[in-house]
């Protein structure tokens, strides 16, 4: 008696290729914990970690990364300036802003430089796995608190070159190291700061400054 033909298996569907990210933090223990949590996820893996601004662009290069979280505070070079950065030179890596800081301010300026995404670090890391896989499928997912906080806020009332020159003036600089930094007369520079004053409702440039990075405008 012959056996009777097995039908041929089907196919087996691929499996989904595994998301690659970059891990942007200067708390190396953060970082690793972290790492390790989005590490439990079969469709996600830290393939590349820094903890400074300044080597996010080389590092998604080398990794080739689809996904970069970015801390705000981080030393070479801030989240909100990596990630603008980052969008200029690989525009098709989506990016992730993550902060302990809730400014409306830092909401704005991160959409601005390209971010996809906008979430509190004490946020549960479910929340943040389900945000890496909608600004996969181009969503964007902003904290909701922090949203309604930047509609009430308003706009940064602070121009592109008023933000340099305060900016400059926070370590206490002179008008004159601040106007040689930037190429600028020591009269344009007084003519900022008194912008940035008189915006910030500040008594003087120390407490402009302040105001501002206290409303993320710096």
């Amino acid at each position: 008696m012959t056996e009777s033909p097995q039908p041929p298996e089907s196919p087996q569907p691929p499996e989904p290729p595994v998301v690659r990210l970059l891990l942007a933090e200067d708390q190396a223990m953060v970082r690793g914990a972290l790492a390790a949590l989005l590490n439990l996820e079969d469709d996600l893996a830290v393939v590349a970690e820094v903890g400074r601004g300044d080597e996010v662009v080389a590092a998604a290069k080398s990794a080739g990364v689809r996904v970069a979280l970015l801390d705000i505070e981080m030393p070479g070079m801030t989240g909100l300036e990596a990630a603008d950065a980052l969008h200029r030179a690989l525009p098709d890596v989506k990016i992730v802003i993550l902060t302990t800081f809730g400014r409306p301010g830092f909401l704005r300026r991160a959409m601005e430089s390209g971010a996809s995404a906008f979430l509190v670090k004490d946020a549960p890391v479910a929340e943040l796995v389900a945000a890496i896989r909608k600004v996969l499928r181009g969503e964007r997912v902003i904290d909701p608190d922090l949203a309604a906080a930047a509609l009430a806020a308003g706009e940064n009332p602070l121009t592109p070159r008023e933000r340099d020159v305060l900016a400059a003036s926070a370590d206490g600089s002179t008008i004159a190291d601040i106007a040689g930094r930037l190429h600028l007369s020591e009269g344009t520079v007084r003519n900022y700061l008194s912008a940035c004053i008189q915006k910030t409702a500040a008594r003087n440039r120390t407490e402009a400054v302040q105001a501002a990075q206290q409303r993320g405008w710096l």
